[in-house]
């Protein structure tokens, strides 16, 4: 069954920076190119070492002030998992960075919580005093779940905001029924394709302006139309697809920017531009605002969420009536 909840909205304001830095986000490529793959579309070791750099700088301050739309979402997952009137033994956090979604489950939730994550040092970032469970850590890539984790060993899995730098995202999601139980539940959230839309049509208009063409400097992302089939599938069932938006107020273009590269959310697509023009850059800041600026003069960003909920099948899982059998005429309900 799939449920689709309506929208929701939620407007933030970034925390106040005491300095910033004026330039474009730029990534480290990897040091053996030759080795990426023809369907490859995200360079997985520069996004590992920019997580291990947004957690380096200023021995990890600076990346703790810019938590705020991982906890944001983090806090709606758990209001999903509060849902769900079962407790398990031990939940696998996949792409769990310092823990934001686990630090907030406690003992009516599970007993104990493993998180996963390829960023060695991101996921070391925060001490086990942190959390309110028993937790455990291991540093591998997300891609490679069952190199790790066995087939039908895990009760739950969730997933908050790394999903959409996996490559292969169907073949992700069926490691992850793989590694489930029957009757296990896989609850994620990955951001949409609506993300950022305002940062990327301004860049796209300076940069079609001042350098005559565009090159992608915001990641592509999963269509939420596009999720449930997903789910469908990898062999998920008892399928909940719904859609959030974050919005987060920025004094200008520069600001959001230097965020994002603090959140380790710097571009890491294959084949991307490293070096942004000045004047270009100066224009698409400017464009923003235009465009998309507020009346006290902030800018917005969006951030949008997908969240799912899929479940391995099981013999005593229910299921729905062949069609033809209701019983209620729908006329009369309506």
């Amino acid at each position: 069954m799939l449920s689709t909840v309506a929208r929701r909205s939620l407007n933030l304001r970034a925390p106040c920076r005491t300095s910033r830095h004026f330039f474009a986000s730029v990534s480290s490529s990897s040091p053996n190119p030759s080795t990426v793959g023809p369907f490859q579309v995200f360079d997985r070791n520069a996004k590992r070492i920019q997580k291990n750099a947004s957690v380096t700088k200023d021995n990890g301050e600076t990346s703790r002030v810019v938590d705020y739309v991982r906890d944001e979402v983090a806090d709606r997952m758990i209001e999903r998992l509060m849902d769900i009137k079962r407790k398990f033994n031990t939940i696998l956090d996949l792409g769990s960075g310092p823990g934001h979604f686990s630090k907030m489950l406690d003992t009516t939730n599970t007993e104990k919580v493993v998180m996963f994550d390829s960023s060695e040092k991101l996921l070391y970032r925060d001490p086990d005093s942190d959390f309110g469970v028993e937790v455990e850590r291991i540093h591998a890539d997300e891609e490679n779940l069952l190199q790790i984790v066995p087939r039908n060993s895990q009760e739950a899995i969730v997933s908050c905001l790394s999903l959409h730098w996996v490559n292969d995202l169907p073949g992700v999601l069926i490691q992850m029924r793989e590694a489930l139980k029957p009757d296990g539940l896989f609850l994620g959230a990955l951001f949409g394709g609506d993300t950022l839309f305002e940062l990327r049509s301004a860049l796209q208009i300076a940069e079609a302006e001042r350098e005559g063409g565009i090159s992608p400097h915001v990641s592509p992302m999963t269509d939420s139309r596009d999720m449930s089939n997903l789910l469908g599938r990898a062999g998920f069932t008892l399928l909940t697809v719904d859609v959030d938006e974050v919005k987060v107020n920025y004094p200008s273009m520069w600001e959001l920017m230097d965020d994002l590269r603090d959140m380790g959310e710097s571009n890491a697509v294959i084949g991307r531009r490293h070096i942004l023009h000045r004047d270009t850059l100066a224009a698409a800041s400017a464009i923003y605002k235009e465009l998309h600026g507020n009346e006290d003069g902030t800018v917005p960003a969006t951030f949008q969420v997908i969240f799912v909920i899929g479940w391995k099948p099981a013999p005593n899982q229910p299921k729905a009536l062949e069609r033809g059998t209701g019983q209620t005429n729908l006329k009369k309900v309506l």
